[in-house]
């Protein structure tokens, strides 16, 4: 089963209290200023839309946050990364499957770069250096992996993930991994669990201050 918290809904005149909750959440992963990070290596020009596969636990927060970075054309989210042919949410919620929540992310080279969307999933996307979970999701379906589409995407992001280790960004290593794997689509009712769940508490609590460091952080990524 799924290791996901669910906290009590807030009614809507609890709204203050909740935004406390969140920052006491994001407290949990200390905020880094965008100086901190390096700028993402260099990349040649690639035409027409591209595709990145990423995985930084639940899916629905790792969506919602790529569905406000400028350039982003979708997101969807589903699994990654396991052995076999498929993967539906009870399957993989059993850690028996070798896939990861993750997100297909389809966007335009010429508003952002492949290094650029690595960035905001470093720096405010989730805790790279959490091993096998994301704050309080437990298990291998919640690991921080990087699942490149060629092989110039799989140079930045080992370009990219050696840059913050020299950068010292972290107090302990970055455990992200790099891996290969299909992409399944997951149930309808996780797709955009973020916009259509705005004052859902897990939102509000580990997800919402995922979107307002993003508008801190990186002002010119971010759109509404």
């Amino acid at each position: 089963m799924s290791r996901r918290l669910f906290l009590p809904a807030l009614p809507a005149a609890a709204l203050p209290a909740a935004a406390c909750l969140a920052a006491l959440a994001f407290a949990a992963w200390p905020e880094r200023p965008a100086a901190a990070f390096p700028p993402p290596p260099a990349e040649k020009p690639v035409r027409g839309q591209q595709v990145a596969v990423l995985a930084g636990g639940c899916f629905w927060g790792i969506e919602g946050l790529f569905e406000h970075v400028r350039g982003v054309k979708s997101v969807t989210a589903g699994y990654a990364g396991g052995a076999r042919k498929d993967a539906n949410y009870r399957a993989v919620a059993s850690e028996k499957t070798g896939h990861a929540e993750a997100v297909r992310v389809v966007y335009d080279p010429a508003q952002v770069s492949y290094g650029t969307l690595l960035k905001v999933f470093f720096s405010v996307g989730h805790d790279p250096t959490q091993v096998n979970r994301q704050f309080p999701d437990v298990g291998p379906s919640y690991r921080s992996a990087i699942f490149p589409q060629d092989e110039a995407q799989r140079q930045v992001a080992v370009a990219y993930i050696a840059a913050l280790g020299r950068a010292g960004v972290y107090r302990k290593p970055v455990a992200t991994r790099i891996e290969t794997g299909a992409f399944y689509p997951a149930e309808s009712y996780h797709q955009d669990f973020l916009r259509r769940n705005p004052t859902n508490s897990y939102i509000r609590r580990y997800d919402a201050p995922k979107l307002a460091a993003l508008r801190k952080t990186w002002p010119a990524l971010y759109r509404n």
